[in-house]
């Protein structure tokens, strides 16, 4: 969980921990997000920004309203992808009969996510594809929903894979799996280009090792 809200009152958030343990012109503040530039999918790990000064919390808001920060997820999906690289681009939005839940719909925002696979897997009988996934647009549950619309879900995703799969997917793969791995942006201050990169974390790379890898 990233920010407070009225459905995290007894979970501790990004949000929360920072007011703890950072100290800052920003981290007390609800106005500035206690410094928190973006979110990320509730279960999903990897890089996210935090300012320290409202100054460059605004800045930084700035670069991704202009997109100007570029973004890599990694994330294990359903199937075998073929192509094995693309672009896609669809409108997205809330879907009418299931307001927690999104989808492609007409009439809905643009959404556009470059993706290339990195490597296959087996497990049993069923193939899986590791890919990389470069956002262009940032839409609530947007990889999430493009892999599905391509008819590849994400391991472990309860909403968008479906819950028998789902359920069964979470008994090798704990979490969903999808990883924000790298992240681009310029330096408020200096104005220079700031890379950053994270690599799976254990508990993902441990449900890779369950699988078995294919040249």
């Amino acid at each position: 969980m990233v920010n407070d809200s009225e459905t995290t009152r007894n979970t501790e958030t990004l949000q929360s921990w920072i007011k703890k343990h950072l100290k800052s012109e920003v981290s007390q503040s609800q106005e500035y997000r206690s410094g928190i530039v973006h979110r990320l999918d509730k279960e999903t790990s990897g890089l996210i920004l935090i300012a320290k000064t409202p100054e460059a919390f605004t800045n930084l808001q700035n670069q991704f309203k202009e997109r100007l920060v570029k973004k890599e997820y990694l994330a294990l999906v359903h199937g075998q992808l073929d192509p094995e690289k693309g672009d896609i681009s669809v409108p997205v939005g809330r879907l009418p009969w299931n307001r927690e839940r999104f989808g492609i719909i007409p009439g809905g925002r643009p959404s556009e996510t470059s993706y290339c696979l990195e490597k296959k897997y087996q497990k049993d009988k069923e193939i899986y594809s590791l890919v990389r996934l470069k956002p262009v647009t940032g839409r609530t549950h947007q990889i999430r929903i493009h892999m599905k619309y391509l008819d590849h879900p994400l391991v472990s995703d309860t909403f968008y894979t479906g819950r028998k799969r789902a359920k069964r997917d979470r008994t090798w793969c704990p979490r969903l799996f999808l990883h924000a791995a790298k992240i681009t942006f310029h330096d408020p201050k200096s104005k220079q280009i700031v890379s950053a990169e994270s690599k799976l974390p254990q508990d993902l790379a441990s449900a890779l090792y369950t699988l078995t890898p294919l040249t």
